[in-house]
């Protein structure tokens, strides 16, 4: 675990934490060998090998949490519904989590196109 995401959750509303660190056990789970850090000031998980790039990460705002699989081409190219999206990443709030099922197949186009 890492001390700085440790920071960054105890600072959240309690909603927003809690949701955090389901998406932050759930990102574990589908990442369990990749480093925990933070990058661009959110967590996230990076590969585990020399300058790994970043998988994804998670931030929390004033209304709403969102991950970012730190790409603009992963979130364009799947059926977020009926959650809002941007280029870069797919937002909820702590009583609309994301779907287990949706976070891993992020997760998978972004180690996809890491693969390449």
């Amino acid at each position: 675990m890492s001390a700085e995401v440790d920071t960054y959750l105890a600072a959240l509303p309690p909603a927003f934490r809690s949701a955090a660190e389901a998406l932050r056990a759930e990102l574990k789970t589908l990442l369990p060998d990749h480093i925990e850090c933070l990058s661009y000031a959110m967590p996230g998980f990076r590969e585990p090998k020399p300058r790994g790039k970043m998988v994804a990460g998670y931030a929390a705002f004033t209304r709403h949490l969102g991950l970012y699989p730190h790409s603009g081409s992963i979130i364009p190219n799947i059926d977020c519904t009926p959650f809002k999206t941007s280029k870069s990443g797919v937002l909820f709030t702590p009583d609309q989590p994301l779907p287990p099922a949706l976070i891993a197949k992020i997760i998978r186009a972004r180690q996809a196109e890491l693969a390449k």
